[in-house]
């Protein structure tokens, strides 16, 4: 492996050490559902483990394929993988989306009698401040990196806020709509018995009169 593999792999590590983590099967398309608001840029970060799975598969094109998937089942994003690697994708509608990760090889399985682990880091509306930031001599530079970090996050913070309120106000909508239908639906009721009650009374009046007891 190069050192450019090496890095990327020590950058893995660093980011996914707080992060979910989840075993894949043979062939088995694995998802998770995040709540993603429009135009939200997300990326993910991923690794295989254990990381001694290339002495058991020996076919190069072994790798982990990503899907995405918006909450109308259509797809955003799907790529090959290696056993580690970053992904990226824009939401372009509000909703639910369904982040699949699926394995193209068995062996493992069958060597070992283990799933792969799959470890996983993702980052919604956040760009993160490149290390080499720090090292540099330019305070413009970094001002500026921490600047437009500070926007980004306040550009997301903005949209979740945004998809909020457009959930708040399709549920108040919802709930004018039920307590309306509610309303109406007394009406009728108190209409029937009514009119029940006053057929009925008519009825009994007739009674007694062609009986002749009034």
């Amino acid at each position: 492996m190069g050192l450019r593999g090496i890095g990327f792999l020590l950058q893995c590590y660093l980011m996914l050490a707080a992060a979910m983590y989840f075993d894949l099967g043979d062939q088995e398309e694995k998802c998770i559902i995040e709540e993603i608001p429009e135009d939200t840029l997300v990326t993910g970060y991923f690794l295989l483990e254990p990381w001694n799975i290339k002495k058991i598969t020996s076919s190069p094109h072994f790798g982990v394929t990503v899907r995405v998937r918006d909450q109308n089942q259509e797809v955003v994003m799907t790529k090959r993988f290696g056993k580690f690697g970053k992904f990226t994708f824009t939401a372009h509608a509000s909703g639910l989306h369904y982040l699949c990760f699926q394995t193209n090889s068995t062996r493992f399985s069958v060597f070992t009698g283990e799933s792969l682990k799959l470890h996983l880091d993702v980052q919604m509306g956040e760009h993160t401040i490149g290390h080499n930031t720090d090292k540099t001599k330019d305070n413009m530079a970094l001002l500026e990196d921490s600047l437009r970090h500070l926007i980004d996050q306040m550009t997301y913070i903005t949209r979740q806020q945004e998809y909020q309120r457009e959930k708040e106000e399709v549920f108040r909508e919802i709930s004018e709509e039920t307590n309306s239908k509610v309303l109406w639906w007394a009406v009728v009721q108190t209409s029937v018995l009514l009119s029940v009650g006053f057929w009925q009374m008519k009825r009994l009046k007739d009674f007694f009169i062609a009986k002749k007891l009034v």
